[in-house]
């Protein structure tokens, strides 16, 4: 099923453009072309088409800029990226390129609803109300997937301390 309405690249696009757009004052093909690693006929193309669907304006061989509707898109794509490689990253315990190159390529899949869950799931995770034994939980974890070896419960853990009793 596919939820997103633009294309792989017309996403990865819209992003790069959106990040450019946050370092620098005027986002040109030339920057677009070394952020994505394509050529700039490449991105010349692909501008045009972004142009023709009201995404992006570009006066001719000026500076690009995101409409509306492109700046919306452009930010629940990094959104979706961002929520992804924190989860990749500092749940899951993936090396930073793992995490990102992941990132990049689950961001153009996942439907609304699982990125917002997916979202709070890693800002429940980070505002956990037991502090130190949310990195106790982490560690475990990540030593569960290197070996395969269920830890310990954690100490103090309310549901640990309710299956004790049972």
């Amino acid at each position: 099923m596919v939820y997103n309405k633009y294309s792989h690249s017309e996403e990865d696009y819209l992003e790069a453009i959106y990040l450019i757009g946050l370092e620098n004052e005027a986002v040109r093909v030339k920057d677009v072309a070394q952020a994505m690693g394509v050529t700039m006929p490449s991105v010349v193309a692909a501008i045009k088409s972004l142009s023709g669907k009201g995404l992006v304006e570009q006066e001719q061989y000026g500076s690009i800029e995101l409409t509306n509707a492109g700046n919306k898109v452009a930010q629940d794509v990094y959104k979706r990226h961002q929520t992804l490689y924190d989860l990749f990253s500092e749940v899951l315990g993936l090396e930073p390129e793992v995490a990102e190159r992941d990132a990049c390529q689950v961001e153009h899949y996942l439907s609304p609803e699982t990125g917002r869950r997916l979202s709070k799931m890693v800002e429940y995770i980070r505002s956990c109300p037991i502090g130190d034994k949310q990195a106790i939980f982490l560690e475990r974890f990540r030593q569960y997937v290197k070996t395969g070896q269920k830890p310990e419960p954690c100490c103090g853990c309310p549901m640990n301390e309710a299956q004790e009793g049972l």
